[in-house]
């Protein structure tokens, strides 16, 4: 286990000598002015605690390029640096490797925990699943059943499904997170159908299993980052769980074209505005009922976070994440 974590360092000065992920890395380029011969990189590291710039000031730049050429994105590396303010007064830390008396070097598999990097549920994900696959069990509706089936029968599908993210730094942004993020919307969901009996309970179960299962191939756990994938980029978890679930229904002969429709909205909907990423808005109750439950998961892991990671004596913070304020008391 690493000795020391991004979030440890709070002072100029202090040695760093520990590993990281590499986030990205930015080309060497030669020192401007001042008559300095050599090179010098910038690294975005990170842990499980959060992220770091560092920069690597070179002697000699065929070293410097030698170094920047073994490391790639994803990779773990070990840093032999101090930390630094910088700009001065800006109260902004980062990582200063001096080859002359520091060091980057990329570390071989075995040399490392991946737990010390991307952070893992603290739940078991063996028993969220079973959680999952008993709520299923009380699905009555056939069609739905045989639906669930075959993701259940998936032994590829469960097996990406329990390591999965549901995020990268937002709600539950860890391995296990998607399974913890799904089981959360259901019983949420389930609860929901309580309180209204009138809300048809299997189509908003099955919903909240579904809604987000995109996301298994829109995030890339590689090495010790969790990042977008290029088809997370370029289409995204939703338009990916469309398609995905479309070609599932067309496996389940006879299956009726009002509840593939109503399934489907599900998953173009779920996060209910357009502005914020919906191809289209919920239409009918269930829909609703997987949005908010949804929402509703996000927006509470993501408050107690910030709220557990805070680092300060005031009574509130503001975070980008969320726009807004989080009072702390």
């Amino acid at each position: 286990m690493k000795s020391q974590y991004t979030n440890s360092f709070s002072q100029t000065g202090e040695r760093v000598d520990t590993k990281f992920a590499v986030k990205f890395k930015k080309p060497p380029v030669p020192y401007k002015g001042g008559g300095k011969q050599g090179k010098w990189f910038e690294l975005r590291l990170a842990d499980k605690t959060g992220e770091m710039t560092a920069k690597f000031w070179g002697r000699n730049d065929q070293e410097t390029d030698r170094i920047y050429s073994t490391i790639s994105r994803g990779d773990i590396v070990h840093v032999a640096g101090e930390i630094q303010e910088y700009p001065a007064g800006s109260g902004k830390l980062s990582i200063s490797i001096d080859s002359s008396k520091g060091s980057l070097k990329k570390c071989a598999e075995g040399e490392y925990d991946i737990e010390d990097f991307v952070a893992t549920t603290k739940k078991d994900t063996k028993m969220m699943l079973e959680e999952i696959k008993n709520m299923l069990s009380t699905v009555k509706n056939e069609h739905l059943k045989k639906l669930i089936n075959k993701y259940m029968d998936d032994e590829n599908f469960l097996r990406a499904f329990m390591k999965a993210p549901a995020a990268m730094e937002y709600h539950q942004n860890y391995i296990g997170g998607l399974m913890e993020h799904t089981l959360n919307v259901m019983k949420i969901g389930d609860n929901f159908c309580a309180i209204h009996p009138e809300l048809d309970r299997d189509i908003v179960l099955t919903g909240a299993f579904l809604h987000d299962l995109g996301k298994i191939t829109e995030f890339d756990v590689s090495g010790g980052v969790i990042d977008i994938s290029n088809e997370g980029m370029l289409v995204g978890h939703i338009i990916i769980g469309y398609e995905t679930l479309s070609g599932r229904i067309k496996e389940v002969e006879g299956f009726p074209k009002e509840l593939g429709l109503k399934l489907l909205h599900i998953i173009l909907s779920h996060h209910g505005k357009l502005e914020q990423g919906a191809s289209k808005q919920p239409q009918f109750p269930e829909a609703v009922a997987v949005y908010y439950a949804d929402e509703a998961d996000a927006h509470i892991d993501i408050f107690l976070r910030l709220k557990r990671e805070a680092n300060t004596e005031d009574s509130w913070i503001w975070d980008g994440k969320i726009k807004g304020h989080i009072y702390l008391k």
